[in-house]
């Protein structure tokens, strides 16, 4: 009987397992790249192991019973059987063959790219996307991550006359056309991860210190989130980015609003006596000091940096911040944004806010400072440990802000308030990082102990 209960339960599970693969909800995103040989490989391998499968569990089944213990039977022992063992390896190998064979295939087309495909350059850093592409003389310019700095995110070599034509985009959003061939050349700044859209099907490590590679052509226009796949750190889950595919000539009007590095190079720096003048409109609220004014809901700004500053203020003009539901200071805040009508006049503001004294708040949050440490552990691996930011993994400075503006954009975060518009890919990190906060009691704790910090 007992042999007779684990035939039956080797069976249900043979038929349960069937159900489950045709029935699961969880199943291959919508293909909307050149690659349906890789769905068909994939395929052929779930078809190959899933007969196997069926065949060696059901197989097992009968032995079960068959040879099952039975009064005045013995077994028939067999040590070897060169016969067995020769159909064995022969049904092992021509199952491996076919499924190994479509894979070289795709394969070999894989590492071939079109001659005429478009190159761009993805690089990946914790936890971080940014793009880079060739300029109108077709080449790539050289870059070390020496070269790395606010200014020059990507690292491009200043002395190289190849990168000075190169279109830099900083921003984890990249766009590209849709029907053409694309050529993506991978690098990494820092450790080992790995660039995917599941819907293009193929992947590939960015390995430090040498340049990989992957090709796809997009075939659906849209908005695909691109993935790091290889674990690189605490912020793993939260490294996302956006690929916007669109008709060419949408892409070309994209790609020429961004800026060449000899732009880059050639943005004067900002004239703070200038920006004086553009900043009395923000003392009326931040303070003629910067050091902030809780009764307006106006943050400290002196001691910020000016890469933050600098993206905030876009955010609001763009409508990244400040147009959700919900966000009543930051829909006051982006009209009073338009005031600084160019990158200039952002640049002179920053500068004068940067003569500011960075002077200490004065506490307004109470909590256990010393549990806030503890929950510190997980944000100090981007906003570093005396929480004074580093800006190559996009985390502003937070010792010495104002610890009520500190709780509130925690909250915002939590809720969605902040972090929810579709183009806003750091503001979605931190939202997956404040759900790590379990209440309101929690966020009062971190802000205690960074007002230690100060």
């Amino acid at each position: 009987m007992a042999g007779m209960a684990l035939a039956v339960v080797i069976v249900l599970l043979v038929v349960g397992s069937l159900i489950f693969h045709y029935l699961s909800p969880w199943y291959f995103t919508p293909l909307a790249s050149n690659w349906s040989t890789i769905d068909f490989t994939v395929d052929v391998t779930f078809w190959i192991t899933g007969i196997v499968f069926v065949a060696v569990n059901l197989f097992t089944a009968y032995c079960v019973v068959k040879f099952r213990h039975r009064p005045g039977h013995r077994a028939h022992y067999e040590p070897e059987s060169s016969r067995l063992e020769f159909w064995l390896t022969a049904a092992t190998a021509v199952g491996v063959f076919l499924m190994l064979t479509p894979g070289l295939f795709v394969w070999g087309n894989f590492v071939s790219p079109p001659e005429d495909a478009l190159k761009f350059e993805a690089v990946g850093k914790q936890w971080h996307w940014s793009y880079r592409f060739p300029g109108q003389d077709g080449v790539l310019g050289a870059t070390d991550v020496t070269f790395m700095t606010p200014e020059n995110p990507l690292g491009l070599d200043p002395t190289d006359p190849n990168g000075q034509d190169d279109v830099i985009v900083a921003s984890p959003i990249v766009h590209l056309p849709v029907n053409r061939p694309v050529h993506a050349l991978l690098r990494s700044s820092d450790v080992l991860h790995n660039f995917t859209v599941p819907q293009f099907r193929v992947k590939m490590d960015l390995v430090p210190g040498m340049v990989t590679y992957q090709w796809f052509e997009p075939t659906v226009p849209g908005n695909y989130e691109i993935l790091c796949e290889e674990l690189c750190g605490i912020g793993h889950f939260a490294m996302r980015g956006k690929v916007v595919v669109e008709e060419e000539s949408r892409f070309n009007a994209w790609l020429a609003g961004n800026p060449t590095f000899a732009d880059t190079l050639a943005v004067p720096e900002g004239n703070a006596q200038a920006g004086a003048a553009s900043y009395a409109v923000c003392s009326a609220c931040h303070g003629q000091r910067g050091e902030g004014n809780v009764a307006l809901n106006a943050p400290k700004l002196a001691g910020l940096e000016g890469w933050y500053i600098r993206r905030q203020i876009h955010n609001f003009q763009s409508g990244i911040r400040g147009a959700a539901e919900g966000d009543i200071y930051g829909a006051q805040m982006a009209p009073m944004s338009r005031t600084l009508a160019n990158d200039t006049a952002m640049a002179n503001v920053i500068a004068y806010i940067d003569t500011l004294p960075d002077n200490p708040t004065e506490a307004t949050i109470f909590g256990d400072p010393e549990h806030g440490e503890k929950l510190f552990m997980t944000c100090a691996v981007c906003h570093g440990k005396d929480a004074k930011g580093i800006w190559s993994t996009n985390a502003p400075r937070l010792a010495g802000a104002s610890d009520w503006y500190l709780k509130r954009q925690l909250m915002n975060f939590h809720d969605r308030i902040r972090g929810g518009h579709d183009d806003d890919i750091y503001g979605e990190q931190m939202h997956m990082m404040a759900l790590t906060l379990e209440d309101e009691a929690a966020m009062e704790d971190l802000v205690a102990y960074i007002n230690t910090l100060q």
